[in-house]
């Protein structure tokens, strides 16, 4: 009680002297910081007590939690109170805080609005607010008077609104906005501030071009503007800024050539312009730079070769220049860049030998992978003891495996992988103690799996697609760390040994297309991890062995064993009789309902449904489940409200700067109905026949499409959800559609406004008129096929939509043919995109059930807890797309015993040498080589299991174009 009574004189304080009275009566006998932070304190939630120590009864607060006091004066000049675990307002309080010098509050679940005056405290030198949930505009005029504000961080927020404009914070050194969502371009003032240090707008929305004038901050050394969506050219005086150490402008859409004042930037050690779209070559002068220790130009367009300056930069430690078209060899003079930690030229249309360096100067981490070099791979004398990572993976080496790389004492991760590589696998490299990762597949590799593998380092071991033959040997079970194991696709025999039920760590094993025979280690069912285990197109026999994996095992994993039965199988194990059906002599039902046995049989026969028949049933169960749900959701929209709100969505609205307003009307229920850019929004259908079945254009895990034109003539979609009871509050799902309504790229279906009520949300988008690709591929006849040349661009358009989409950190999530529609001229153009964020909390399983309604599109880490989701989701979709479009199947296909996965075909073609025929065959043919074979690959490498094994999506988009060869198209000659 005495608290509240201070608290309400506190506040009649604060009023007095918002009256001009000035200090009274309890005024001048407490404290102004004292009062001040007792204020704050007020609006605070403090689970934990962290400010138990904070109470009215002192009359200073130097002893508090968090406080700071100068000892000459005995005011509070800092106060931090940094990951307290608090939440809650920032109130007026802390503007009493008059000596204060130091505030950061970061770390914490403050929310709302910050203080408009807080920058103007007299003495104020450092604001951190960063990491907490303030939201709203940053207040105009907030940095008009900083006084001697130095360093402020109101990072990792959720700021929107356009970027504030700082000019008149002369005294600022740092400044750090990044992680919020400010849009808008970059203030004219910015290059003003003299004194600035250290700028950080990354992680936001900010558009437009870099202006030029940036030479006049020369006092910086750091600017970050990294994943925004900047666009245009490099300023050309952006080198003229002398103490400038870091430059971040990835994952943007800055164009053109590097600007030559770039060579200028003697001091700079870290330039990062990956992800964007630059062009031309690298000029020899970046050789100049010699203080550069990160140069990273990957996922570009540059071309021409790889200047053998770099070699000149002795401070170079990470040199990343991935996902471009760079030509020629790899440089023998990078070899002398002492420094050199990280290699990574992925992804180029690199030609040549691997230079001796690779094994012989100081690099620890080094990938080449995706490239054409060719010859031998050689292993200098005087071998690196310092290397981890080789990614020679998916080039044209040919020769054996060098036995010598077994003197990389600290190599952790091999990948020789799609080569040309031939003879034995060298004994050396699996006896090595340190190697984590040992990928050898897609080889030409032959003998037997050398007996003395066992390292206990192991944690991956890929000699798939091989010509190995002999037993797998025991000694396998001695790899105790071994996650992943596939030997898949080579001529292996005798029994699966039962040691492998000793990698108590196996989460995934391959040992499918092999000769094996015998029965299943029953010990194998003790494997707790396992979530994959192929051992289809053998010869083994016996029974499944028991336990809950292998119970649900897919049917695929274990087809074509002619000797293994089973339930699971369909087929019953030799010496196994059914159960005989005993009658329960108290049951209440008619024994004379049973049938007569028939005469002479000995048992009653056994009924196993086949796999047709389970897939039938549960398909009824699923429709079964959808018409309840479909009824029940019509049920609500048809409800008074909602029905009204429908009516007036359709007819009852006008158009008002850019809004709806609601027109006169009794129905105390509309809603509120928005178009972005104006236009007119009456609909010419009547009031019923905008969510009318007739007008309906397919249904989808969100919701019901409809197709209406307005009165303007203009062809709209419109969207029913049918997740209203899990969309966000009215604010938040506005602001989430707003966001996605600005999205605008050619391959992206436009979202054109939203209609809002409690019971009915209603999303408007462009009409596309050439329906879905689903349709296209699967249900068109054969005179009205897609041609590879169309394919390419669907392919091509659908990478680089979904590529804009991760460059405004949205995740699609719901990723299948269904969703991506053909206009008129056959431009792909990717739609339901974004709509997972409409729902308050992203849960992986709601989406599963509601979203992710394709089977063969989800990402594996999808069904696990503990993985977080990326775009990288995404990417694995994209793959399982590439694939459908150029074989024409779909990604899962239900046979009578069998289910086949289209990336297994897919790669079993490329194994075998027959791309063409994994190619739809309504192209006859019609199809260049030298595309359909790295196309391929690349959707098998999107589908990879692991995330981090997955290109981002920019890189694809510039993958694709390297490909694409138009002139060596037989489609050009054909005519």
């Amino acid at each position: 009680m005495r608290s509240l009574v201070l608290l309400l004189l506190v506040h009649l304080v604060f009023l007095a002297e918002a009256k001009g009275g000035g200090r009274a009566g309890l005024a001048a006998a407490l404290n102004d910081d004292v009062l001040g932070l007792i204020v704050f304190k007020a609006d605070v939630v403090d689970p934990e007590g962290r400010l138990a120590t904070w109470s009215e009864d002192d009359e200073r607060a130097c002893a508090w939690a968090g406080i700071t006091c100068d000892p000459r004066t005995g005011r509070v000049s800092g106060l931090n109170l940094a990951g307290f675990g608090l939440s809650g307002k920032l109130g007026r309080g802390l503007l009493r805080l008059e000596s204060l010098q130091s505030l950061s509050l970061s770390a914490n679940n403050f929310s709302g609005d910050i203080p408009p005056d807080l920058a103007r405290l007299p003495d104020l030198q450092s604001l951190d607010l960063s990491s907490n949930a303030f939201s709203g505009a940053i207040p105009e005029g907030f940095f008009g008077k900083c006084h001697a504000l130095r360093d402020v961080s109101l990072a990792n927020n959720a700021f929107t609104g356009d970027t504030p404009d700082v000019g008149a914070c002369g005294t600022l050194a740092s400044l750090n906005l990044s992680s919020n969502r400010l849009a808008g371009m970059l203030p004219s003032g910015i290059w003003s501030l003299n004194a600035l240090r250290t700028l950080d707008l990354s992680g936001n929305v900010i558009t437009g071009e870099l202006p030029v004038g940036i030479s006049k901050m020369f006092n910086l050394r750091a600017l970050n503007l990294r994943r925004n969506r900047l666009t245009g050219s490099l300023p050309d005086d952006i080198g003229d800024c002398p103490l400038l150490r870091s430059l971040d402008l990835s994952s943007n859409s800055l164009s053109g050539n590097l600007p030559e004042s770039l060579r200028r930037l003697s001091t700079c050690t870290d330039l990062d312009l990956s992800s964007n779209e630059l062009t031309g070559n690298v000029p020899t002068w970046v050789g100049e730079m010699v203080s550069l220790e990160t140069l990273d130009l990957s996922g570009n367009k540059f071309s021409g070769e790889i200047p053998g300056s770099i070699g000149g930069l002795m401070s170079l430690r990470e040199l990343r220049l991935s996902g471009n078209g760079f030509t020629g060899g790899l440089p023998e003079s990078i070899g002398g860049c002492t420094s050199l930690v990280h290699v990574d030229v992925s992804w180029n249309s690199l030609t040549g030998s691997l230079p001796t360096w690779v094994f012989a100067s100081g690099v620890r981490w080094v990938s080449v992978s995706y490239n054409t070099f060719s010859g031998e791979v050689m292993v200098p004398v005087n071998a690196s003891s310092v290397i981890q990572g080789v990614d020679l993976s998916s080039n044209s080496f040919s020769g054996r495996i060098p036995s010598e790389l077994s003197q990389l004492l600290t190599l952790q991760s091999l990948n020789m992988s799609w080569n040309s590589l031939s003879g034995s696998v060298p004994a050396s490299i699996v006896e090595m103690k340190s190697l984590e990762l040992l990928d050898l597949s897609a080889n030409r590799l032959n003998g037997s799996i050398p007996s003395t593998i066992g390292g206990r380092s192991f944690k991956v071991l890929s000699l798939a697609k091989n010509s190995l033959t002999g037993e797998i040997p025991p000694q396998i079970g001695d790899c105790s760390a071994l996650t992943s194991l596939d030997l898949s696709h080579n001529g292996l025999t005798g029994a699966i040994p039962a040691t492998i039920a000793n990698l108590t760590n196996l989460q995934t094993a391959d040992l499918s297309r092999n000769k094996l025979m015998g029965g299943l280690p029953k010990q194998l069912s003790n494997l707790a991890h396992l979530v994959r285990f192929n051992i289809s197109h053998n010869q083994l026999s016996g029974d499944l062995p028991p336990g809950s994996f292998f119970d649900t095992i897919s049917v695929s994993s274990v087809s074509d064993n002619p000797g293994l039965c089973g339930a699971k199988l369909n087929s019953s194990c030799p010496g196994v009789l059914p159960k005989p059906i005993v009658l329960n002599p108290d049951s209440s039902s008619n024994p004379l309902a049973q049938k007569e046995p028939v005469p002479g049989g000995l048992h009653h026969k056994k009924t196993i449904l086949s796999i047709s028949a389970l897939v039938a049933i549960g398909a009824a169960v699923l429709i079964a489940v959808g018409i309840i749900t479909i009824t029940v959701l019509n049920l609500q929209v048809r409800a008074p409200g909602s029905y009204s709100a429908a009516a007036a969505a359709a007819a009852a609205l006008e158009l008002s700067d850019g809004y709806l307003s609601q027109s006169p009307t009794t129905d105390v229920n509309a809603g509120k109905l928005v178009m972005f850019g104006g236009g007119n929004p009456e609909f010419s259908a009547s009031t019923h026949a905008l969510l009318n079945k007739d007008c309906e254009l397919g249904r989808g895990g969100f919701g019901t499409v409809y197709k209406t034109t307005l009165r303007d003539g203009q062809p709209v979609a419109i969207k029913k959800l049918t997740v209203s009871s899990l969309v966000k509050s009215q604010d938040e799902f506005e602001r989430e559609v707003k966001m996605l309504g600005k999205l605008r790229h050619r391959n992206l279906v436009a979202l054109k406004g939203y209609y809002w009520t409690p019971s009915l949300q209603l999303l408007i988008y462009e009409f596309v008129s050439g329906g879905n690709l689903h349709k296209q591929l699967h249900e068109s006849s054969n005179a009205n096929y897609l041609s590879w040349k169309e394919r390419f661009d669907i392919v091509l358009g659908m990478a680089r939509s979904l590529a804009h989409l991760h460059r405004h950190d949205i995740i699609h999530y719901n990723l299948k043919s269904s969703n991506i529609m053909l206009d008129g001229s056959g431009e792909a153009k990717v739609g339901d995109y974004g709509l997972a964020k409409l729902l308050p909390v992203l849960d992986r399983y709601v989406l599963s059930s509601k979203v992710q309604s394709a089977l063969g599109y989800i990402a594996p880490e999808f069904t696990c807890r503990t993985v977080k989701i990326t775009e990288k989701c995404d990417v694995y979709g994209f793959g399982v797309l590439v694939l459908e479009v150029m074989t024409g199947r779909a990604p899962v296909e239900y046979m009578e015993d069998d289910v086949i996965v289209l990336c297994d075909v897919v790669r079993a073609a490329l194994d075998e040498g027959k791309v063409e025929e994994c190619v739809d065959e309504k192209l006859c043919g019609k199809f260049p080589l030298e595309e359909a074979v790295p196309i391929m690959k690349l959707g098998l490498v999107c589908t990879s299991q692991v995330p981090s094994n997955r290109p981002d999506m920019s890189e694809v988009v510039n993958i694709l174009e390297l490909i694409r060869c138009p002139q060596d198209s037989p489609e050009a000659e054909l005519g």
